[in-house]
């Protein structure tokens, strides 16, 4: 293994995640620039040019010039800070993605969460407000364009995570953090015309409780009582969101026993969306049987759903191994056992516990779909939070790629690029960045900033 490491950021900004290129071509961005999140730090992106070893910043703001909220105020002394508060982020910038034509979109904050534009609200004739209006959204969405060197934020009425595009013709950015809600744009839409008001849209996560097929007007809230002949609203809270190859929209749902949750958005989300949800197994006295609580997620191009799981598993949804019916009065979230598979990631587990499981808190699966690693196409790899490490599965065997220097490797996501599929080993890799609120607590102590790595896969150690 190789890995190349770079400074960049500051030493008071933390990295969330950073992006190298489009998740549907990974020859996308070929040797071109990363772009990074700061999330609560600080107002900008951090990029950095591997080919000429150089770093920079592109500014970004809110929509509303006149959001800006102070800093928050330390709880408690720092040894390396004191008193001073080292935060002073507006935007929060927490994931970015790069399209198609090497945009770069990020979900950030653009004005005040409860400042919500009146086509959101009840009384709007916007579709997706007809059918569940909207009163608040703590983070939107943003786009830069490199080639314009413009970046420009867009005002949305649901609120935002994570993001992922959708391998369709108008490009659509799927979201997450939406809570009742998941939301999307149109990104054909309004680059052509920049309106991003009829770019996007949202729904609620219904469940076709009566089996009849189709969404119904009609429908229980949550905390109702179920009822065989309606259908079923839930909260799907989606914290992870994939869209799959063939066009569902999955998500991870947090909490005890958590789920992950499939989207199926019909010909008009807004109103056929329909959804299906599936917890891991419990048994009878509602303990789980092996993993429980997903955190990030993603798929593979098969449809598998692959899920970092707090139990120190990863784990595999396959929605074809399920046996009974998928929709209908009893599937509300216990009817697939069988759709689960779970592999414990390779640390101990915690003394004294005897559950399945290790002591791992991996907070995000990512899945090489494209093989820009090197160990063959739908590898899905863990961050392997507790281990300094990637963590990847492959053929049911953990490799681990650890960060020997500095110790404390930790992040919260990670790409693979191809740069040249005719170059080897040296052509293709993986990316990530250290994502922990305090780099200085790696060992390399004060004044350190955040790193981005570079993982290579030579394909013997004398390969040239």
């Amino acid at each position: 293994m190789v890995i190349t490491i770079w400074d960049w950021a500051d030493p008071t900004a933390y990295l969330h995640d950073l992006v190298s290129t489009d998740r549907r071509d990974p020859t996308v961005n070929g040797y071109g620039r990363i772009y990074g999140a700061l999330e609560e730090s600080t107002n900008y992106l951090p990029v950095l040019d591997p080919a000429t070893n150089s770093i920079s910043q592109v500014p970004v703001f809110p929509e509303d010039p006149e959001y800006n909220p102070p800093p928050p105020t330390p709880l408690a002394e720092s040894p390396y800070w004191g008193d001073e508060p080292i935060w002073d982020a507006s935007t929060s910038v927490h994931n970015p993605m790069l399209d198609h034509d090497g945009r770069v979109w990020i979900t950030a904050r653009v004005r005040a969460p409860d400042n919500v534009p009146d086509f959101c609200r009840e009384g709007s004739d916007h579709p997706s407000a007809q059918v569940f209006p909207t009163g608040r959204a703590g983070r939107h969405l943003g786009v830069y364009d490199p080639e314009s060197d413009v970046h420009t934020p867009i005002d949305t009425c649901f609120s935002t995570h994570h993001l992922m595009f959708a391998e369709d013709e108008d490009h659509t950015l799927w979201t997450s953090g939406g809570g009742s809600v998941i939301g999307w744009l149109n990104t054909r839409e309004y680059l052509e015309t920049g309106d991003s008001v009829a770019a996007q849209g949202w729904t609620p996560f219904i469940l076709d409780t009566n089996g009849n097929g189709v969404r119904d007007a009609d429908y229980t809230e949550p905390g109702e009582a179920a009822d065989p002949a309606r259908d079923m609203r839930i909260d799907g809270r989606y914290y992870g969101v994939a869209p799959a190859p063939d066009g569902t929209i999955w998500g991870s749902s947090l909490g005890y026993p958590g789920a992950v949750v499939r989207l199926v958005p019909g010909d008009d989300p807004a109103t056929t969306a329909l959804t299906e949800i599936y917890q891991p197994p419990l048994d009878a006295n509602g303990d789980p049987v092996e993993g429980f609580s997903p955190r990030g997620m993603d798929i593979d191009r098969n449809g598998v759903v692959w899920a970092a799981m707090a139990s120190g598993h990863m784990a595999s949804f396959d929605r074809s191994l399920c046996t009974g019916p998928l929709n209908g009065p009893e599937a509300t979230g216990q009817h697939c056992p069988e759709g689960w598979t779970f592999y414990t990631e390779p640390l101990p587990q915690f003394r004294n516990l005897d559950l399945p499981g290790s002591a791992e808190g991996s907070y995000y699966t990512w899945v090489d779909q494209f093989d820009t690693f090197g160990l063959g196409d739908n590898t899905p790899i863990n961050t392997g939070n507790q281990s300094g490490a990637l963590l990847v599965l492959n053929d049911g065997e953990w490799v681990r790629l650890r960060v020997p220097y500095p110790l404390g490797f930790y992040t919260k996501w990670l790409d693979g690029r191809i740069d040249d599929p005719d170059a080897g080993w040296k052509g293709r890799g993986l990316w990530a960045t250290y994502s922990s609120r305090a780099p200085f607590h790696m060992e390399t102590g004060a004044g350190t900033t955040s790193k981005v790595y570079r993982f290579q896969m030579r394909p013997d150690p004398l390969a040239k």
